[in-house]
């Protein structure tokens, strides 16, 4: 099914609408370059990277044997919330990097807090490199582009084929079928589950939302924003979820806990929904279950459709303190397409890409965890193909942070009516913050 993504007309002002209730200094109007008209320099130009992710510093290593006029060092950070905040103080001082690793939900934050540059006039011939959804992802659904996508994370189901096998259970196509499934496991293990629904990790839930059609945040021409967390496609997500927690059908621990990674190794736990990264947390969290597992499209809320949502993934943006944002869109769109970069991005820093040509290949062998299943990334590649477009907004630490607390009382409490009040917390949160701060904001 092809995805379509709705592009609204409106301006980089209509997003930056509330920045100056949220600290920041100087005018909107000089927001979306460099200190220069073009963001070109001449001479040689030496950018700074800030990123998180493990020996991105080889990889600009390869960039700058080959293009001495342009070296870029990396600056290791913390991930999260962390490099935002870190991003918006330096915004403030004057001083932000050239160059930032972004995840794709941060992206409306950094935008709002004029951090990010608008480099569409660098990086518009990039788009045919990626899919359509994940391209939406770095436009905001504008015209402008804030980055250049570097990995994602779209949404699977992984399941122990041996125990399917032996308690001869189906691979669930649609999240009906996922619902029967998870019944028939409980039946026939009574002290295991299919899977749980967890509380600490809100990306999950986010990605499951998207799947179904949610746009928690949208934005009009006016710079008028809409907070709609709980639309009717998260509300059906809540309310399956939630039904089969207070069921009992699936568990509702947390993920990550040392009580979950022996629920994996021990086969008490029969599937994980994930994302294409799921073998490299397997392999820790489940070593005794090598090549047991096996990975399938996420299930399907019609049947025939094939849409997916995403967990994680980053993307590479300028920051509008750049004196040489042309330059730095260069390396961005070099690191984030060029055959030889995404080859370095697979091997040393352990991603998968967001570039098309870059999911498949022989740079990316079949996980080790995953030895009977040699399609895997081919499988993979066409379910990223299948990537809903987000709506991400300038305050999702707030709607996360929210998320953890309610649906960590309504998982306790196992009761599929708490599981609706904490998506009405979660919306109206997310919408007095947003009204707190200056925002023009309306609820759906």
């Amino acid at each position: 099914m092809k995805m379509s993504i709705h592009r609204h007309q409106f301006s980089r002002r209509s997003i930056l609408a509330g920045a100056a209730a949220v600290g920041l200094t100087g005018t909107l109007a000089a927001c979306g370059g460099s200190d220069d008209d073009s963001g070109k320099s001449s001479g040689p130009v030496k950018l700074t990277y800030w990123a998180w992710a493990p020996n991105m510093d080889k990889v600009a290593a390869i960039w700058n044997k080959k293009n001495p006029d342009i070296t870029v060092t990396v600056s290791k950070q913390a991930a999260g919330k962390d490099i935002v905040s870190k991003l918006i103080t330096a915004k403030k001082a004057g001083n932000a990097p050239d160059l930032i690793q972004v995840e794709y939900q941060s992206l409306p934050t950094l935008v709002s807090n004029d951090v990010l540059a608008d480099i569409s006039k660098y990086a518009k011939s990039a788009k045919s490199q990626f899919a359509e959804g994940l391209w939406g992802m770095v436009t905001l659904g504008t015209d402008a582009v804030y980055a250049i996508p570097q990995d994602s994370g779209p949404l699977m189901f992984f399941y122990r084929e041996d125990l399917f096998k032996q308690h001869k259970l189906t691979v669930p196509t649609t999240w009906d079928e996922f619902a029967a499934t998870a019944r028939a496991a409980k039946k026939a293990v009574p002290n295991a589950y299919l899977t749980t629904f967890s509380s600490n990790d809100p990306g999950l839930f986010a990605g499951l939302a998207q799947q179904a059609g949610a746009k928690w945040w949208t934005v009009q021409s006016g710079g008028k924003w809409t907070v709609g967390i709980d639309d009717a496609a998260t509300k059906k997500v809540t309310d399956f979820w939630g039904g089969l927690v207070a069921e009992g059908a699936i568990d509702n621990q947390p993920m990550y806990t040392p009580a979950w990674n022996n629920a994996l190794n021990k086969g008490t736990h029969l599937a994980w929904v994930s994302a294409v990264w799921a073998p490299g947390v397997l392999v820790s969290s489940a070593p005794d279950t090598k090549g047991k597992w096996r990975m399938a499209p996420l299930p399907q809320w019609s049947a025939g459709e094939s849409v997916t949502g995403s967990w994680g993934g980053s993307s590479t943006g300028v920051s509008t303190d750049s004196k040489h944002a042309e330059a730095a869109t260069k390396f961005a769109n070099w690191l984030n397409t060029d055959p030889e970069a995404l080859a370095a991005l697979v091997k040393e820093v352990g991603i998968y890409p967001a570039a098309t040509k870059g999911q498949s290949g022989s740079v990316l062998t079949t996980p080790a965890f995953f030895p009977n299943q040699t399609d895997f990334y081919d499988t993979a590649s066409k379910i990223a193909a299948t990537t809903a477009a987000s709506a991400w907004g300038p305050n999702v630490q707030v709607a996360y942070d929210t998320f953890s607390d309610a649906f960590g009382k309504a998982t306790k409490a196992k009761k599929a009516a708490q599981f609706d009040t904490a998506l009405a917390t979660m919306q109206a949160s997310t919408f007095a913050d947003m009204k707190k701060q200056g925002f023009k904001v309306t609820e759906a």
